[in-house]
């Protein structure tokens, strides 16, 4: 009994030695650090969360500050140090973004130290110089009225380099989210992709004689996760996804197309994101497949509702037309792969068209976006016959004036007259209109309501919803 009783001790001790226990200690920190300033790790461990009360650190009397990781965290996962907002994350001393910062949890206690150089609004960050093409990049409004949500929102646009000169060219859309890190490594949090750069290159190589704007949202900080999901996560949160695409169809698009010489069709308009972006884009495509048709999505974060999204795609199927473009990279979890390629299966099953990659040194990162944005812009917004099973789809534009009681319809050169038919939501015709280019529809008798509206000319077709208020 006594040797059973001290194997049973040595068996404890033994087991206990082997559990994880890993602190990170900051020993430095820039000297405009406010004393007794909040600091937070965020990472893939806490879904990149900024000011996750869990995973705050505490300081010590030396001035130093540390955490310990909740057991939880297992194996290798990426983090930044933030103050709390991505706003006040760290930086290089040159307040130039850094790479994700990188380790693996292994069995045992292990102690981490850490230095952060700067923080990305910490004095002398206004040195930074802006990366945005000035002037193809704007802010539309800094506070871009949110009614669905009851916020408001930095909204930017990039419009293509020829948009000034050729007035008469109407353009495709694709609307974006994180727009801090769309466009400018000054206001981005980890990283710009470029965008407005590499669309710039395509069109001047004559790789995108098309052009593309593109308009992109700023994410709301705490909100994010909130804004990016439909469906609530029982720790991380959601449950705001629906307002937030609403807002974007309802309030934002109509806004772009009244505003800018957009082509307005789904068959021209896309939309794109990474980790949440790319559920919360997934979703908006399969609730307003008359508004999207392109659809691009980087590093899906589909384990934070899976459930829920999976069910909602059996129920709500995508139309004929619909182009997903899918890409991660192998290591970044162990579920993204897997739910990515059901999601691929899922819906190449229903007919839609679906890219599909994944590179094995992706990362969860902006570099890694970045770099695969270019070729996921070119299938996505291709010309060729590939695009089209059928015929081309119609290139033109049609937005409601202000009053809310007349369409202006705009057709592609070449067509001189066209049919306008606007479809209740039960696919009845309510309103069928002959229109010549430029000329108006008076839909002033239309009750407030979203209808579906068709715009044929020859035997080109394009559609598009349509929402009165």
């Amino acid at each position: 009994m006594r040797l059973s009783f001290v194997l049973l001790i040595l068996g404890i001790l033994s087991s206990e030695s082997g559990l994880a226990q890993t602190t990170l200690r900051i020993t430095k920190v820039p000297a405009a650090t406010s004393p007794g300033a909040a600091l937070y790790l965020a990472g893939s461990c806490n879904n990149w969360q900024p000011a996750s009360t869990a995973y705050r650190f505490t300081q010590n009397q030396d001035g130093s500050y540390q955490l310990t990781l909740p057991a939880s965290v297992q194996g290798p996962f990426t983090y930044k140090i933030t103050r709390g907002s991505w706003e006040t994350v760290e930086t290089h001393a040159g307040y130039q973004d850094i790479e994700n910062r990188q380790h693996t949890v292994l069995p045992g206690k292990s102690e981490v130290t850490l230095i952060v150089a700067a923080w990305k609004d910490g004095a002398g960050a206004t040195t930074c110089t802006s990366t945005a093409l000035q002037p193809h990049v704007q802010i539309i409004n800094p506070a871009f009225p949110m009614p669905q949500l009851g916020r408001t929102r930095r909204v930017w646009v990039y419009l293509p380099a020829d948009y000034t000169a050729a007035r008469a060219k109407r353009y495709p859309v694709l609307y974006m989210h994180d727009g801090q890190n769309v466009f400018d490594a000054c206001t981005s949090f980890s990283g710009e992709w470029g965008v407005d750069e590499t669309l710039q290159q395509l069109q001047q190589a004559g790789q995108d004689a098309a052009g593309c704007i593109v308009v992109a949202v700023d994410n709301g900080g705490p909100e994010r996760l909130n804004e990016l999901s439909p469906w609530k996560n029982p720790e991380y949160g959601g449950g705001q996804g629906n307002e937030y695409v609403d807002f974007m169809v309802r309030t934002l698009k109509p806004y772009v197309d009244a505003t800018y010489r957009t082509l307005s069709g789904r068959e021209f308009t896309g939309i794109a994101g990474s980790s949440m972006g790319g559920l919360i884009s997934t979703y908006a495509a399969l609730k307003y497949p008359q508004v999207y048709s392109k659809v691009g999505v980087f590093s899906p974060a589909f384990w934070f509702a899976k459930d829920s999204l999976f069910r909602y795609v059996q129920q709500h199927r995508p139309q004929p037309g619909t182009q997903f473009y899918f890409v991660s990279g192998t290591t970044e979890s162990e579920t993204m792969v897997p739910f990515m390629k059901a999601m691929h299966d899922t819906l190449a099953r229903s007919g839609a068209g679906v890219e599909y990659t994944t590179p094995a040194d992706g990362k969860h990162a902006e570099w890694f976006w970045k770099r695969e944005f270019p070729a996921a812009y070119r299938w996505l917004y291709r010309q060729d016959s590939t695009a089209y099973k059928n015929q081309p789809p119609l290139a033109y534009s049609a937005h409601l004036n202000p009053e809310q009681n007349r369409l202006a319809v705009h057709l592609p050169a070449g067509f001189k007259r066209g049919t306008v038919t606007v479809l209740n939501h039960k696919q009845q015709t309510v309103l069928r209109k002959k229109v010549r280019t430029g000329s108006a529809v008076n839909v002033g008798s239309l009750p407030a309501g979203t209808y579906e509206v068709l715009v044929r000319a020859g035997e080109e077709q394009g559609r598009q919803l349509l929402v009165k208020q």
